[in-house]
C-alpha cells in the first residue's frame, strides 16, 4: 500500500517491506527539516510494526539525495531530528535492517545516508560524494567515520579531502556496494534482497544485526563472551523450534517473531 505521507516523502509498505522516497526531485531530492521528521516516523514505524521485517530508503526522478538543500541552509534550516541526526537516520539507524537504493548522486548528506544503511545496491551510473570540504563545511553526518570503516583508509580521505565524487564501479570494487545493477534497476535489485530477508525470522535476523554492528570492536573472545545476550533468546525462541520442525516437515516456517 503507497501512502504519500507529505509533499517531500513517500512511504510504501509490502510484504513486509517498508520502501521510504524522498520525493523532491526538482531539488534532487536534497534534504529538508519536514522530510527528515517523516523519514523519522516511517524508520520508527519499520522497528515497531511487526509485520515490516526489512526496509529500503531510495530517492525519485533517477537522483538518490543531493545532500542537505543548501538554500535552506543559508535561511538556517538544519534537515535534522534530535537523537536521530540527518534526515531523521543518520544517528540512530533502524534495529531492523535496511537497504539503500541509489540511482543517479549520493552527495554529502545522502552519502551519508547511504553509509548509515546496512546494505547497498545501485545503478551503474550512481556516483558518490563527500563535496562538504568545497562548501566549507565537514561531513559531520557520519562520513567522516563512517567513510573510513566501510572503505580504504586512503580511497576514504581522498573523498572526505578532495570533495570529489566516486563511481558506483570503484564503490563496488572497494566493498561499499552489494550489488551494481542496470541503471533504473536499483529499487528492483533492493527489493529482491529485501524479499530474501523478510522471509527469514525475524527475531535471528534482529540480532544477527545488533551484534555483528557491536561486535566490530571486540576481538574474538570478547565477541564469544558477549554474543549470547544477543543469540540466547533466538535459540530459545518458539521460531528456533518452528524453523528447524519445518526443515524437517520440508515446508516454509511460519514465523511469529517470538
Amino acid at each position: 500500500m503507497t501512502e504519500r505521507v507529505s509533499s517531500e516523502v513517500v512511504v510504501e509498505a509490502d510484504a513486509g517491506i517498508l520502501t521510504i522516497t524522498i520525493d523532491r526531485p526538482e531539488q534532487r531530492n536534497a534534504m529538508t527539516k519536514s522530510a527528515a521528521h517523516e523519514i523519522a516516523s516511517a524508520l520508527i514505524r519499520l522497528d515497531d510494526d511487526p509485520d515490516l521485517r526489512v526496509g529500503i530508503i531510495t530517492g525519485s526522478g533517477g537522483v538518490f539525495c543531493a545532500g542537505m538543500d543548501l538554500k535552506r541552509f543559508k535561511l538556517g534550516e538544519r534537515p535534522v531530528v534530535d537523537g536521530r541526526g540527518f534526515g531523521g537516520l543518520v544517528q540512530s539507524p533502524p534495529e531492523k535492517p535496511l537497504i539503500a537504493a541509489v540511482e543517479g548522486w549520493a552527495l554529502g548528506g545522502g552519502f551519508e545516508l547511504v553509509l548509515a544503511s546496512d546494505l547497498v545496491v545501485a545503478g551503474e551510473s550512481a556516483k558518490f560524494g563527500l563535496p562538504e570540504v568545497t562548501r566549507g563545511l565537514a561531513a559531520r553526518a557520519g562520513g567522516i567515520f563512517r567513510a573510513p570503516r566501510a572503505l580504504p583508509r586512503s580511497v576514504a580521505l581522498e573523498l572526505l579531502l578532495t570533495g570529489q565524487p566516486m563511481t558506483a564501479e570503484a564503490a563496488h570494487r572497494h566493498g561499499l556496494l552489494n550489488r551494481v545493477v542496470q541503471d533504473g534497476k536499483a529499487l528492483d535489485g533492493a527489493r529482491e534482497i529485501a524479499s530474501a530477508i523478510a522471509a527469514n525470522a525475524p527475531m535471528a535476523v534482529r540480532a544477527t544485526k545488533a551484534f555483528a554492528l557491536v561486535s566490530r570492536t571486540m576481538t574474538d573472545a570478547e565477541s564469544f563472551e558477549a554474543q549470547g545476550e544477543y543469540t540466547d533468546p533466538v535459540f530459545s525462541s518458539e521460531d528456533a523450534i518452528e524453523g528447524s520442525t519445518a526443515f524437517v516437515e520440508r515446508r516454509k516456517p511460519q514465523w511469529t517473531g517470538r
